[in-house]
C-alpha cells in the first residue's frame, strides 16, 4: 500500500488541505478543502490534473467552516461525495450557514453524502485510511490513519491541540481522544489541520497536552 500526500495551505485561517492518493492506481481523496477563493482551488485542481488523479471522495475531519467551505466547489468540479462524521453532520446545510457566520465565513457546505463512523475504513485504489473518532475540538472530529501517516485535523498540532472553548467543544473529550492517538506508533507522520507536519513520537514526548495524559 503506497500513499502520497500533497499539502496546500488555503483560506483565511491557513487551513491545510491535503490531496492523498494511491501511487499505483491514481485514485485520490481530498481532505479539508477549506478555501472560499477560486484561486486556492485553481492550484489544487491543477495539481490533480497534472498528476492525472481520479478524485473519489471529499473527507472533512470535522464540520467547522475553515475545513468545509470549499466542499461545494470541489463537488461541482469532480462530482464526488462529501464525507464527515455523523456527529458533525448538523453543522452542514441550514445550520452550517449559522456556524459559518459565527466563524466569519461566507460559505458553508452542502449536506454530506457519507456519514463516517469510528473504526471504518476508507479505500481508494490500494490505499486505506482508518477513521478514528476524536471528539473534543468538535463532537464529530476524526483522525484518519494510514499505514505510516495520520491526518489529524484540529485534534493534534505540532506542539499543541485544537481549541476546546468553541460551542460543542469539550476539553475532557479532547484528552480522551489524545489518549487514543498516544497508542499509535511513534514514527507516524502527523499531517495537521493547521501548522507544520510533525512526528507522533516527538509529540508524545514534547507536546504539553499529550504529556498530560
Amino acid at each position: 500500500m503506497s500513499i502520497e500526500t500533497r499539502e496546500f495551505t488555503v483560506g483565511a485561517l491557513s487551513t491545510n488541505c491535503y490531496v492523498a492518493f494511491c501511487t499505483k492506481t491514481k485514485e485520490a481523496v481530498m481532505i479539508d478543502p477549506g478555501f472560499e477563493e477560486l484561486k486556492d482551488a485553481y492550484f489544487i485542481f491543477s495539481f490533480i490534473n497534472k498528476k492525472e488523479l481520479k478524485l473519489k471522495l471529499i473527507i472533512d475531519t470535522h464540520g467547522h467552516p475553515d475545513h468545509v467551505c470549499g466542499n461545494e466547489i470541489v463537488q461541482k468540479k469532480f462530482s464526488v461525495p462529501i464525507a464527515v462524521h455523523e456527529a458533525d453532520a448538523f453543522m452542514f446545510g441550514e445550520t452550517g450557514t449559522k456556524v459559518a457566520n459565527f466563524f466569519g465565513f461566507k460559505h458553508t457546505s452542502p449536506l454530506p453524502d457519507v456519514l463516517l463512523h469510528d473504526g471504518e475504513f476508507l479505500k481508494f485504489g490500494e490505499t486505506v485510511l482508518r477513521v478514528i473518532h476524536t471528539p473534543g475540538h468538535s463532537p464529530g472530529s476524526v483522525v484518519l490513519v494510514g499505514e505510516k501517516e495520520i491526518f489529524s485535523g484540529d485534534t493534534l498540532f505540532e506542539g499543541s491541540i485544537g481549541r476546546t472553548d468553541f460551542p460543542w467543544s469539550s476539553e475532557a473529550e479532547m484528552m480522551l481522544s489524545l489518549k487514543k492517538l498516544s497508542c499509535l506508533p511513534d514514527d507516524f507522520v502527523v499531517y495537521p489541520g493547521h501548522g507544520s507536519v510533525a512526528i507522533l513520537g516527538q509529540e508524545k514526548r514534547f507536546n504539553p497536552f499529550m504529556q498530560q495524559i
